[in-house]
Order: C-alpha cells, then sequence, then structure tokens
C-alpha cells in the first residue's frame, strides 16, 4: 500500500503546498510514509486536472489518495464528480481526508475485511455529502461575486483585473517560437484559457 498526497490550489497566488506538513504529521502519526506527492494550481470545480489523474494512474489497487480537505479533490457538479468517483473506485484507490474522521481508519492495512468494508460505505457517503456541500459553498461564492460586480459596474466603480501585460507577451513569443503549451503552462503558471485567447491574439496587439 502506497501513500500518495494531492495538493491543490485554485490559482498560482495560492500556495497549494501549504498543507505538505500537515498530511507528512498525518502520515507519520500511523507509521505511514508518502510515497509521493502531486502538486497543481486548477480550480476543484473543473476536471481537467493533470496531476490528480497522474496520481490515479500511478495508484495501484489499496493505495490511499490522502488530502487536507475534500474540496481539495472536489468542488465538482454531480455529473464530473460521479465521474471522478467511478474511476477511483475503478483503481480500488482508498480516499483519506484530513478533515473527514470517517476515513482515517482506511490508512491502516490491519484491519479485517468486514470493518474495511463497513468504513469504506460510510466513507462513501460521507464524501458525497462534503463533496455536495463543497460544491455550494464554491456556487455561492460565485453568485455573490457576480452581485459584487453587477453592482460595482452599476455604480461606474469596477474596472475588471487589469492584465499583466508584460507575462502575456512573453507567452506570445514562446507561442510563436513554438514551444508547447505545457511548457508554457509549466514555465508561468498561466491557465489553459488564458493561453488560448493569447493564440489567437496577434502579437503586439492588446
Amino acid at each position: 500500500m502506497f501513500v500518495r498526497a494531492y495538493l491543490r490550489a485554485s490559482t498560482k497566488e495560492q500556495d497549494a503546498n501549504r498543507a505538505k506538513g500537515d498530511l507528512l504529521a498525518f502520515a507519520k502519526e500511523r507509521g505511514l510514509q508518502i510515497a509521493a506527492t502531486y502538486l497543481e494550481n486548477e480550480s476543484g470545480a473543473s476536471l481537467a486536472r493533470p496531476e490528480l489523474f497522474r496520481l490515479l494512474s500511478d495508484c495501484q489497487p489499496g493505495d490511499i489518495l490522502l488530502i487536507e480537505q475534500v474540496d481539495r479533490l472536489s468542488r465538482l457538479n454531480g455529473t464530473d464528480w460521479n465521474k471522478l468517483k467511478d474511476e477511483i473506485r475503478g483503481r480500488r484507490i482508498k480516499v483519506v481526508a484530513l478533515d473527514l474522521p470517517t476515513s482515517w481508519g482506511m490508512a491502516s492495512e490491519n484491519a479485517d475485511e468486514f470493518t474495511s468494508r463497513m468504513a469504506d460505505a460510510i466513507n462513501s457517503m460521507m464524501l458525497d455529502m462534503i463533496a455536495a456541500i463543497a460544491r455550494k459553498d464554491y456556487e455561492d461564492r460565485r453568485r455573490r461575486q457576480r452581485q459584487g460586480i453587477a453592482k460595482a459596474k452599476g455604480e461606474g466603480k469596477y474596472r475588471g483585473r487589469p492584465e499583466d501585460k508584460t507575462r502575456n507577451k512573453a507567452i506570445q513569443l514562446m507561442l510563436n517560437g513554438g514551444q508547447s503549451w505545457n511548457t508554457i503552462i509549466s514555465a508561468t503558471r498561466c491557465s489553459r484559457s488564458t493561453l488560448a485567447r493569447l493564440a489567437k491574439r496577434p502579437l503586439g496587439k492588446e
């Protein structure tokens, strides 16, 4: 059984590595060692997360996917959450979250079959509940954000986020130089949507 830690933050401005110490401490308390850590800055509301799926493909049946909070794994809508769950179940991976005590028993190799099956059933139900709460929280925050922007626009106060022109020009030069999208994203930490927009923009245009 290998333990694989998954660390995620939504934007490059956030520190996805922040919870690594807590995950290491949790594993150490249980006599476990984290075999690999997978780190990325992507939205939890999107299934487009290369590092998460690299982790899943590296797992063997019985391996542990260790996370700080369930929302690090999912702020997905119901359809996408079911797709991710099916992938996890199909690979027989155990999900252990620090904010989900019912999952902690799954980090033990000594549990008998009955206890393991009961823990898996309870944990699956709790994961569904917390993932649904995380999604609702995400949608509520997005709605409040839209309302705030609409109010600011109505009052003539909204200016939007200023464009990082220096970075975007460098990205355009990398694109024109034939650099791959993955290389550019790794080097600049820009999003794919930003990269797609800049790929369509003539060099020198703003």
